[in-house]
């Protein structure tokens, strides 16, 4: 594998590492309880950034290349799904009801959420949204960061290496 993908693999580790940071700061500091879309965002997150920071350490040919990028790519348009969907629902929050729903039963009830409830457990609003950076909300940051990583995986899955 090239040093430019390596490169590549690690900034989408970081974003990933970033933005999970940033979100248990959010959730600790600024009390903003995670909702079942932000929790399946994290997932998503997670699922990228393991699989980007494996890839660094493997450092695999061609094959392995495209294995890695190929998971990291359709985790990030999943997670961009739900990001863009949670953008909608806090632009209209009289659309859909996501409180105490069945999405938010069926991730609390997820081994992973008892293991680390502070990153897992579902406990807020979809809809809520009290925090703002240039006019845009949590989860429309989070699509671009999605769009952004699921454009560098796409690179690192086409690019012919010599």
């Amino acid at each position: 594998m090239s040093p430019f993908i390596r490169i590549i693999f690690l900034t989408v580790f970081l974003i990933c590492a970033g933005s999970l940071v940033y979100a248990v700061y959010l959730q600790l500091v600024k009390n903003l309880l995670p909702c079942p879309l932000c929790v399946a965002q994290r997932l998503s997150y997670w699922v990228i950034g393991l699989t980007a920071i494996v890839a660094v350490a493997h450092n695999p040919r061609s094959l392995g290349r495209r294995l890695y990028s190929g998971v990291m790519m359709i985790a990030a348009l999943l997670g961009g799904v739900v990001a863009t969907r949670h953008s909608w629902l806090v632009r209209y929050p009289d659309s859909f009801e996501c409180g105490i729903s069945s999405e938010e039963k069926f991730l609390n009830s997820l081994p992973i959420a008892r293991w680390w409830p502070t990153m897992f457990e579902a406990n807020g609003d979809c809809s809520e949204s009290s925090w703002e950076f240039m006019s845009l909300t949590i989860p429309d940051w989070s699509a671009i960061l999605f769009i952004l990583m699921a454009i560098l995986s796409g690179y690192a899955l086409l690019v012919r290496q010599r």
